[in-house]
C-alpha cells in the first residue's frame, strides 16, 4: 500500500521524497568524522569535570547541545552553561563543513531526523551525553539577586554530565521537592529571568503546540502544554545568547538574530483585536505584559495569540564586521541576541561560538569565520524555511491519517483568525489546525465544524461551519 495511505512504519517516506531530504552523508564527510573522533578534539581547555552538569532534552534525544549547573553566588547566582564544542572537531572548509553549509540545520521528522552533522559527532563524540568526558564551550554567567547578568565569560573546557533528564521528569522532580542539586535553583532563576523578559517587552505566544506521537504502529496527534520547566530552560538559553550578542557588539564583529520593532499599525491592530475579543487591555500595559497574563486555554486568548504573530514577522540574521548595523536587537526578545547554544543542530551557532571564544580570550577572530559571515544569513534563512515546511508537512500528513475515517463527523473548534468566507480554526480533539469554510465567523468564537474531506496524498483536511 502507498505509504501516504497507512499509519504504520516508514510513514514519512513521501515527505522525505517530496522535500528531497538527503538519506546519507557523502563518504568524504563520514571519513572525516571518523578521523576527527579518532584524533579527539583540538585545542587546549580547562578541566571543569568537577562540576556536576545535567542535561534537559526531549525523551530519547542523543544530540545533546547544552548542559547546565546552577549555584548561588553571594546573594546572586552563577550559571555554568556548557555548549557542545563542535568547532573542536570540524575542519574549516572540509567535507563536514561543506555538507553542513548545504543542510543548514537538523531536520526533525517523527520517524527520525536528518542530522546536520554525521552522527558519529552529533550523537557521539561531540554530544554532551551522560557520564562522558566531553569538550565544551563553557559559559560562566554571574547574575545579581534580580537575575540581571553582571559578568559573562566563555572558554573551552572539559565537562562531564552526570544525568540526562527530560522536561516531564524535571517538572515532576521539582514539584516533589527532589530536583537534582544542579537544577534546584532553576525555578528561582527561571522566574526572575521571565519577569525581566516581560518587563523589557519580550513577546511570548502561548499557542498550543501540536506534536506527533507514536502508539505502537500508528501515529497520533497530541497537544504539548508548555510547562514552567520549558519556559525556565528557554530563559537560560536566551540569557546565554544575549550575553553572546553583547560580546559580539563590543568587539564589533558577529552574527545576530534580529527582528525590527513592530510598527504602530501592528500594535493598533492587536489592540483592536483585543477589544473585539472582549479582552481588557490596560492603557499602561505593553503587549508583552498583556499577553503574559492571558490563559492559553481561553478561546479569546488563543485568537489574540494568533493575531500577535504579526508582531514577530521579519526575523532574520544580521552580520557585521566593523561598523555596527542599524538593527541589532530582536524585538520578540527585546534585546540583542545571538544563536550560540545549539551547534550540533544549527549551522550558525558554530560560527557564533568561535567569535565569542576568540573575543573572550582576547584573540583575533579566525579568518575562516570572518570569510563565512556574509554567507550565513542566506544559508540560515533558507534552512529555517525548509525545516518549517517539513515540520508542517508532517503534521498535515498525520492530520489526514487521523481524520481519514471521520468524514462527515462534527467537532468543537475555536476560530483563531477569520476572513470573509473562511476561518483558521483549532480543533482541540484531536488537536488539528485547519481552515473551515463559512461566513460570519468571528475570532475567538467557539464553533461547531464538520469534516468534509481528507486527502492523505496532498496532506489536506477540509472543514465547514456546521
Amino acid at each position: 500500500m502507498d505509504s501516504a495511505l497507512n499509519q504504520t512504519g516508514g510513514d514519512f517516506a513521501r515527505v522525505r521524497a517530496d522535500f528531497d531530504l538527503p538519506e546519507r552523508f557523502p563518504a568524504a564527510a563520514l571519513t572525516e568524522a571518523a578521523a576527527a573522533v579518532a584524533a579527539g578534539p583540538r585545542g587546549s581547555r580547562v578541566d571543569r569535570t568537577d562540576l556536576p552538569f545535567v542535561t534537559v532534552d526531549p525523551p530519547g534525544a542523543k544530540d545533546l547541545d547544552q548542559a547546565m549547573h546552577l549555584e548561588r553566588r553571594g546573594d546572586g547566582y552563577r550559571l555554568h552553561y556548557a555548549i557542545a564544542d563542535l568547532g573542536a572537531f570540524v575542519d574549516p572548509g572540509g567535507a563536514i563543513d561543506e555538507v553542513a553549509r548545504t543542510r543548514g540545520q537538523t531536520v526533525y521528522l517523527p520517524d527520525g531526523n536528518v542530522p546536520l552533522h554525521p552522527t558519529a559527532l552529533s550523537e557521539g563524540a561531540a554530544s554532551l551525553l551522560p557520564d562522558q568526558r566531553r569538550p565544551a564551550a563553557l559559559w560562566t554567567i554571574d547574575l545579581d539577586p534580580d537575575g540581571n547578568p553582571v559578568g559573562a565569560d566563555v572558554r573551552r573546557a572539559w565537562v562531564r554530565s552526570v544525568a540526562q533528564f527530560d522536561y516531564e521528569t524535571v517538572h515532576a522532580d521539582i514539584d516533589a521537592g527532589r530536583a537534582h542539586p544542579s537544577l534546584a535553583l532553576l525555578p528561582e532563576v527561571g522566574a526572575l529571568r521571565r519577569a525581566l523578559a516581560i518587563k523589557r517587552g519580550a513577546v511570548e505566544l502561548q499557542l498550543p503546540e501540536q506534536d506527533i506521537e507514536r502508539d505502537g504502529d500508528t501515529w497520533g496527534l497530541v497537544l504539548r502544554p508548555r510547562t514552567p520547566v520549558d519556559a525556565w530552560n528557554a530563559e537560560l538559553s536566551l540569557l546565554t545568547g544575549m550575553c553572546a550578542a553583547q560580546l559580539m557588539l563590543r568587539a564589533g564583529i558577529g552574527v545576530l538574530r534580529t527582528l525590527p520593532p513592530a510598527d504602530d499599525n501592528a500594535i493598533e491592530w492587536l489592540r483592536r483585536s483585543a477589544a473585539v475579543l472582549g479582552i481588557e487591555w490596560p492603557a499602561d500595559a505593553s503587549a508583552a505584559e498583556l499577553l503574559a497574563t492571558l490563559d492559553p486555554t481561553d478561546p479569546a486568548a488563543l485568537a489574540l495569540f494568533m493575531d500577535a504573530t504579526r508582531l514577530l514577522r521579519g526575523a532574520g540574521y544580521t552580520v557585521f564586521d566593523g561598523e555596527l548595523p542599524e538593527v541589532v536587537t530582536h524585538a520578540g526578545i527585546a534585546a540583542a541576541y545571538a544563536h550560540v547554544t545549539a551547534p550540533l543542530r544549527r549551522l550558525v551557532d558554530r560560527f557564533g561560538t568561535e567569535i565569542c571564544l576568540a573575543v573572550s580570550a582576547g584573540e583575533p577572530v579566525p579568518q575562516w569565520v570572518r570569510a563565512a559571515l556574509p554567507l550565513l544569513p542566506g544559508l540560515m534563512e533558507t534552512s529555517d524555511s525548509y525545516a518549517a515546511k517539513v515540520d508542517r508537512a508532517c503534521l498535515d500528513q498525520v492530520e489526514a491519517w487521523v481524520l481519514g475515517d471521520r468524514v462527515g463527523a462534527e467537532f468543537d473548534a475555536v476560530v483563531l483568525r477569520a476572513e470573509a468566507t473562511v476561518a483558521e480554526i483549532f480543533v482541540p480533539e484531536p488537536p488539528v489546525l485547519a481552515k473551515a469554510a463559512g461566513e460570519g465567523q468571528r475570532e475567538g468564537e467557539r464553533v461547531r465544524v464538520r469534516l468534509t474531506a481528507t486527502d492523505p496524498i496532498r496532506r489536506r483536511v477540509t472543514f465547514e461551519r456546521a
